[in-house]
């Protein structure tokens, strides 16, 4: 038996086709910007292989110190236990969603950002079976929701706003789906996201 046929390769849509080759070989348009974040932490882009894929974003519990109520991908800081970076994304998908490991096909990672609370963060992108098992963990997510890639990757859906702190001038991104308010980190992610494919 040749190791074509002995290892079962996941068959995929045109459009999840179309976008993991854009992925796998489009370089960023431009140079990430510099990061200054000391602290380490990252986030899985978990992309749902529907017939027309999907973001898979999670709505942060209000309960939270933190970001309560804000749209995130599933995500957190780098624990001194973890073998890679990948695996924090992977190991923090479980924890938040109970993405089981060996359910997502990691396709690879993007450039790190620094966020606003001292973090760089490297968001790994994964591609996840249509019935992946979701089940969110209460203490720490309200809700989950899916965004057609279509739709995530429309540039103009993101509206820049200047802030002017300490000195400082930071750009962040503002856009709506539906009723969901996406943001700040999210936001950039998505964005340069789609840039990388766009280029």
């Amino acid at each position: 038996m040749s190791l074509e046929k002995a290892i079962e390769m996941p068959r995929y849509s045109p459009a999840v086709e179309e976008f993991v080759r854009r992925f796998q070989l489009q370089l960023p348009a431009s140079a990430p910007a510099k990061v200054t974040g000391k602290r380490q932490a990252a986030v899985l882009i978990p992309i749902i292989c529907r017939e027309q894929p999907t973001l898979l974003l999670t709505r942060r519990s209000d309960r939270l110190r933190k970001h309560a109520g804000q749209v995130a991908f599933p995500g957190g800081a780098v624990d001194a236990s973890d073998s890679s970076i990948i695996f924090t994304a992977l190991r923090e998908a479980q924890e938040e969603v109970a993405i089981p490991y060996g359910d997502v096909n990691v396709l690879g990672t993007l450039a790190p950002l620094d966020s606003s609370t001292g973090f760089q963060v490297t968001p790994v992108v994964g591609l996840l079976p249509v019935d992946v098992p979701l089940h969110p963990c209460e203490d720490e997510v309200a809700e989950l929701f899916e965004m057609p890639l279509e739709e995530a990757f429309n540039l103009s859906r993101y509206h820049p706003l200047d802030i002017h702190r300490a000195g400082t001038h930071h750009r962040v991104y503002l856009s709506w789906y539906q009723q969901q308010f996406v943001w700040g980190l999210t936001a950039a992610i998505i964005r340069r996201l789609a840039e990388q494919i766009r280029a």
